[in-house]
């Protein structure tokens, strides 16, 4: 049963997502050792969001308690937010409602910038990472991959991907309306992530000729070369924010690069524009108070986003819904996997044994080529009747008809289930009315 705990821009305030961004140790291996009915478990943590997926095996109506409280602990762990702290600031989906879920973050349709598409990339970064801790399962890799699927779909189907506009992308925007001419200003990049790659594409589209990158992890030198740049040394930091016109941050760093002591220690005494991409913030909020310093963080750019393109979104969740049902229905169809394997089993396991007597009787080719094709003939209704029922979620009926035909116990731990007494008993393989 697939299980998310989701906190985002439109249910939790900037500090929230920002204390949940900053972790002391990585989330995925705290959940996966919660206990063994969690079998896997990927982490989601973007500047705007932070989510929680986790496959467990246990009944659907444990699904909420046992996902809740494996999240709620390691999150505490790992950043200090507690239960209380994320009371009213998060989503809870569980079952279906997952992959519909995912697959619209993934699509940039639960984006501050509708549309935007370095949500996609995260979210494959995410699955990588949990793959590195080993923490994934076949079914958190199934959604995962039908996610990056779903939003490549919604990329070449619709027109949102076109009209989504990223995160950097809209602050230059927002900081265009006090710069007359791009080609003049003289920019100073810190970061040298992937948003610090998109940031150069950006203002190199807008006509920036003079960047200079600086890396508080010393990858300054190394990313500047790359992109035909030069780098800042950490004794010349200071200095070079206050002669730039322009600072960007987009570092992973969890602690401020630039506050106003620096800024005032430097000598600065003009006017500039500092724009912070970081989570946890790369600035200070005192940089606000330096006089002629023009401060633009994410909350700000978050209020700024365009309204959503409304024929785009519409045919875009179009696609993100018809997706998570067939997703659904996969699954569906596979939960039935193991009461037809075990029937293939026990059948093959029978003909195996009459064929071995045929042998000894010195009729073993004959024997054997028919018996093979009876047994194929026969297992093709009980088959097909399985998967058409696992598909209408009638799962346990197959488990059942197995047991009761056959004596065989093929169902799951996490799906033992107290089923209701139906009143007329139907066959599940053949559809028969069975004798009461």
């Amino acid at each position: 049963m697939l299980f998310c705990l989701s906190a985002s821009h439109k249910t939790a305030p900037f500090d929230l997502l920002e204390r949940l961004s900053t972790q002391t140790t990585a989330l995925a291996p705290l959940i996966a050792a919660h206990g063994e009915e969690v079998k896997g478990t990927v982490v989601l943590s973007t500047c705007n969001r932070f989510e929680a997926y986790i496959d467990l095996d246990v009944p659907s109506d444990a699904a909420r308690e046992t996902g809740l409280a494996a999240a709620h602990e390691a999150i505490r762990v790992a950043t200090g937010v507690t239960a209380d702290d994320l009371d009213g600031a998060v989503e809870v989906a569980a079952g279906p409602k997952v992959a519909e879920h995912l697959f619209s973050v993934a699509s940039g349709l639960e984006s501050v910038i509708v549309g935007e598409g370095e949500i996609g990339g995260q979210v494959r970064r995410a699955l990588d990472e949990a793959r590195e801790h080993g923490t994934t399962s076949s079914e958190l890799e199934r959604l995962f991959q039908r996610a990056t699927e779903t939003q490549k779909g919604v990329k070449n189907g619709t027109a949102l991907g076109r009209a989504g506009r990223s995160l950097v992308r809209l602050a230059l925007d927002l900081a265009g309306s006090r710069i007359a001419d791009w080609s003049t200003q003289q920019v100073l990049l810190v970061g040298t992530g992937s948003y610090a790659a998109a940031t150069i594409a950006a203002l190199r589209d807008h006509g920036v000729e003079d960047i200079t990158v600086h890396s508080p992890s010393g990858r300054g030198a190394r990313f500047a070369a790359k992109h035909g740049l030069s780098s800042v040394a950490p004794e010349h930091f200071a200095q070079a924010a206050v002669a730039a016109d322009l600072v960007i941050t987009c570092t992973s760093r969890e602690e401020p690069v630039i506050d106003a002591a620096l800024l005032v220690d430097a000598g600065f005494a003009g006017t500039g524009m500092i724009i912070d991409l970081g989570m946890p913030r790369n600035v200070a909020p005192d940089v606000a108070t330096v006089p002629g310093i023009t401060l633009l963080d994410l909350e700000t750019i978050r209020l700024h986003a365009p309204l959503e393109e409304l024929q785009a979104t519409d045919a875009a969740r179009a696609i993100v819904q018809d997706a998570a049902a067939k997703f659904h229905l996969a699954g569906r169809q596979q939960s039935a996997q193991p009461a037809i394997i075990a029937l293939r089993k026990h059948v093959f396991e029978l003909t195996q044994a009459e064929v071995d007597r045929a042998r000894g009787r010195g009729e073993a080719e004959q024997v054997e080529q028919a018996m093979r094709h009876l047994v194929g003939v026969l297992l093709h209704t009980p088959t097909s009747r399985a998967a058409q029922l696992a598909a209408e979620g009638r799962s346990d009926d197959v488990f059942d008809a197995l047991e009761t035909l056959f004596g065989i116990d093929a169902r799951p731990a996490s799906a033992v289930s107290a089923a209701p007494v139906a009143a007329a008993p139907v066959c599940p393989f053949t559809g028969e009315a069975q004798a009461s």
